[in-house]
């Protein structure tokens, strides 16, 4: 168990600050949804407005990943910050106007969301290997999940709270996170320069297969919370009681933040090629038991089981991604890593939907299910094709340059 050594290496400031500052990316969605739909009386225009900004954050991700690789991460993280604080003023003041200008202000607030969740990550890999510790990053990993996972547990509750005050509330305690929590959290943790390859000729490109395997394997796993979302939405329409669609779901992101957290307890032998692969199997048996037992027990009590199996998977695809990425270019990897997240959400969304409609809480979760069963064979098929070579899934650091020395320091470790 590394957590208090996390503690010793970032200092206690960085959790607190860091967990408010991740907030932001969790409240903003239903935040513009609680603000368009009292603004434009349209939940048709509020749902239009709130997926052009799920997608306009899957590019901006990337984007920022790509700057934050070039000029380091607390020029961007700043400006990331003070641009998505500027954006959520314009839409507000947008708000009051026409349906154009409050579309590309939504648009604008995904498009500059600050990156924290994948950043931290790539700042926490660093900030191992710089003090020669880098045994602790699988508990960093593992805390960043639960963090995650919590975050979206709160957030949403968060913003719940404030509409029921005003519909504006929302949208301004999000910008009160951002200049309070993500510009203070970008100007004092975030690395004041970038690290630089030793030579020009050592500027490497991603490998784009394994990396196209991670963000395939992400994509899944957002089209299984999509699915499970619009489940427990049913499920919550069907007894007749609105409010029990965020306790269930609050029941699923808790029940993967205990299990992200209990990953900090594997042994540093269970390799990441494994990892990936046993997780992707659980999270199959996690969502059959889900489909299961929500017919033959209840929704709740196989959300608790279910549960269980979801942040070690996607610990498991930061860690391989944190692997696979050159070293100039990590925060692009992890950026992409995480774009592919929304993307799965909304698609995951659309699918069980429409099942839902003619099949209710067993249609939605057959999506999910379907979902894992292709996870499952990706991560299989990956395996198999890579035969231990460092090409599909990348285990151990085999490129040239400073990360090559890396590996040679952990030949067959782990985070």
């Amino acid at each position: 168990m590394s957590f208090p050594s996390l503690l010793r290496v970032a200092g206690v400031g960085f959790f607190p600050l860091g967990f408010l500052a991740r907030l932001p990316y969790a409240t903003s969605a239903l935040s513009t949804l609680v603000l368009l739909q009292a603004a434009t009386h349209s939940y048709a225009f509020a749902g239009l407005a709130g997926a052009a900004q799920s997608i306009a954050t899957a590019v901006g991700g990337p984007l920022v990943g790509t700057l934050t690789d070039r000029y380091g991460h607390r020029s961007v993280g700043v400006a990331a910050a003070l641009a998505n604080f500027c954006s959520w003023a314009a839409l507000l003041a947008a708000s009051l106007g026409g349906r154009a200008a409050v579309f590309a202000a939504a648009a604008l607030v995904g498009l500059t969301q600050p990156q924290v969740g994948p950043l931290v990550r790539v700042h926490w890999s660093r900030l191992v290997q710089a003090r020669n510790q880098r045994h602790l990053l699988s508990g960093a990993l593992s805390y960043e999940a639960s963090a995650d996972e919590l975050s979206f547990v709160a957030g949403p509750a968060f913003v719940g709270l404030l509409a029921a005050v005003s519909p504006v509330a929302p949208a301004v305690v999000t910008m009160a996170l951002i200049a309070g929590s993500a510009l203070p959290f970008a100007l004092v943790y975030a690395d004041r320069t970038q690290p630089q390859p030793s030579g020009p000729q050592e500027r490497r490109r991603l490998p784009r297969r394994p990396l196209a395997v991670m963000f395939l394997a992400m994509a899944a796993m957002g089209a299984v919370f999509g699915a499970v979302q619009t489940a427990v939405t049913v499920y919550a329409t069907t007894i007749g009681d609105l409010s029990a669609s965020g306790l269930v779901y609050a029941e699923f992101g808790i029940g993967s933040a205990l299990a992200g957290a209990a990953c900090a307890w594997l042994p540093r032998t269970f390799s990441l090629r494994a990892r990936y692969v046993s997780f992707a199997a659980a999270l199959f048996v996690g969502m059959l038991v889900l489909f299961i037992g929500a017919r033959l027990v209840s929704v709740p009590a196989a959300v608790a089981v279910a549960s269980l199996t979801v942040a070690p998977y996607m610990i498991s695809l930061y860690a391989l991604t944190e692997r696979l990425a050159p070293v100039e270019r990590a925060a692009l990897a992890m950026t992409i890593l995480c774009a592919a997240g929304p993307l799965g959400t909304a698609a995951g969304q659309a699918v069980s939907g429409s099942l839902a409609e003619a099949h209710g809480v067993q249609g939605a979760l057959l999506v999910a299910l379907v979902v894992a069963g292709g996870a499952l064979l990706l991560a299989l098929t990956a395996l198999l094709v890579d035969g231990r070579r460092n090409t599909w899934i990348i285990d151990t650091m085999s490129v040239k340059g400073p990360v090559a020395r890396r590996a040679r320091e952990h030949p067959q470790g782990t985070p």
